[in-house]
């Protein structure tokens, strides 16, 4: 089959087996470095995708992609009004997934045994929450007690554990903030409730979020109706938060909108900082192999003197030179990436059943490490490693291209 002649020999000088032992052993530790640093950057990339998804599914499972209230109500814990027609409006944009009704507020809870606990209330409607991930994470019982059992709440496994309740427990629930008047004089606004469900998202939450019934929350605050004061987007990318606030058909005078970014953005924004810094480090290992290939070139080159003078006798001009040395170097190059392409993508693969194996629990016993292997990713893994053996390849490539033959050839 016809090759071009650079092409030819440039294949033939990379499986040559006349170099010398120490050209040969940087070319070998350079193809290993760059099948290492590839393998790592896939590995740690994948595991970071991995716990970022886990960290969007369970805070952005939570976390309201945009919160809607009035403005003349906001910070007043009032009713809005005419919420069913405005959460209609809301459904008709394409990019809103589910709109829910809530009330919030924060309380203390506690457990007939003496322990406190600071805690988040959400007030809502289970009919309309039947997509939220606590719905799909409940350990005992059900979101849908809250509507069939007056004056229940829904906590997680963490608050449980701490308060040492169960199921059917009765708890009492504190409002520092709004108080009454008694024949004993000013109190918290306090009332007792039963233990209905118990969630276990596996984060934070789990210690500091509970769930009543929107209308038990009103009784709770003294308001009359049923205790809607906010609704709640679901959206089908929440990083499209900003641009679907701006395109909701809504009286922006009326309402205002809180997104995601202004609670949780920071923590993403941390994660995301992290994971670039992650490939700017991995990505030093293989630029360091990649360039070991210069040294290896660049006493090729020397070595190769005389045959380079006698090609450029025969005719082949300073371009075919530079293409014989950019061939050997990609070789190179292309073996160390593909190497490292399939160890990385095994050991991504089968990352937990070695640590299982090897009886090491990151994230604790029982929990698996999140992994998420991203065709994008390894594709830019492997062009960008590409690119870096390349680069490594011009100068010792162009360093032969200037060799003198009536210089070299004279004392040949």
């Amino acid at each position: 089959m016809f090759q071009p002649v650079s092409l030819f020999i440039g294949l033939r000088y990379s499986r040559s087996k006349s170099r010398t032992a120490f050209i040969s052993f940087i070319t070998f530790f350079s193809i290993v470095g760059i099948v290492l640093g590839v393998a790592s950057l896939i590995t740690v990339v994948s595991v970071m995708d991995g716990l970022e998804g886990e960290q969007k599914r369970r805070i952005l499972g939570l976390v309201p992609h945009v919160v809607v209230e009035e403005k003349a109500l906001k910070n007043k814990q009032a009713p809005l009004p005419q919420w069913q027609a405005l959460r209609e409006q809301l459904l008709l944009h394409p990019k809103v997934k589910q709109v829910t009704p809530l009330l919030e507020s924060e309380a203390l809870i506690q457990a007939n045994s003496g322990q406190l606990g600071f805690v988040l209330i959400q007030g809502i409607m289970p009919e309309y929450e039947q997509h939220n991930i606590v719905n799909n994470s409940m350990v005992q019982g059900s979101l849908d007690n809250l509507s069939t059992q007056r004056f229940s709440v829904v906590v997680g496994r963490s608050l449980a554990r701490k308060l040492n309740v169960d199921l059917g427990d009765k708890v009492r629930i504190t409002l520092p903030n709004k108080t009454v008047f008694t024949p004993m004089g000013r109190i918290p606004v306090q009332r007792t409730f039963t233990i209905a469900g118990v969630f276990s998202i596996g984060s934070e939450v789990d210690e500091t979020l509970i769930y009543i019934h929107s209308q038990d929350g009103a009784k709770l605050h003294r308001q009359r109706g049923d205790g809607v004061e906010k609704l709640r987007l679901y959206l089908e990318d929440a990083f499209s938060a900003e641009e679907v606030v701006q395109q909701l058909d809504v009286d922006q005078s009326q309402y205002t909108y809180t997104t995601w970014n202004e609670s949780q953005g920071a923590l993403f924004s941390a994660v995301r900082m992290e994971k670039n810094m992650m490939w700017l480090m991995l990505s030093l290992i293989i630029a360091v192999a990649a360039f070991n290939i210069v040294s290896a070139l660049v006493m090729v080159v020397i070595e190769k003197q005389g045959e380079i003078s006698i090609l450029q006798t025969l005719g082949l001009d300073r371009f075919g030179i530079v293409k014989i040395f950019i061939t050997q170097g990609l070789v190179n190059g292309f073996w160390g990436v593909t190497l490292g392409t399939v160890v990385g993508s095994l050991l991504t693969l089968n990352l937990n059943s070695i640590f299982s194996l090897i009886g090491v629990s990151l994230l604790g016993a029982g929990q698996t490490l999140p992994v998420e292997l991203s065709t994008n990713n390894v594709l830019s893994i492997v062009l960008s490693a590409l690119a870096m053996s390349f680069v490594a390849t011009l100068y010792p490539a162009y360093q032969a291209s200037l060799n003198q033959p009536a210089e070299v050839l004279r004392n040949e």
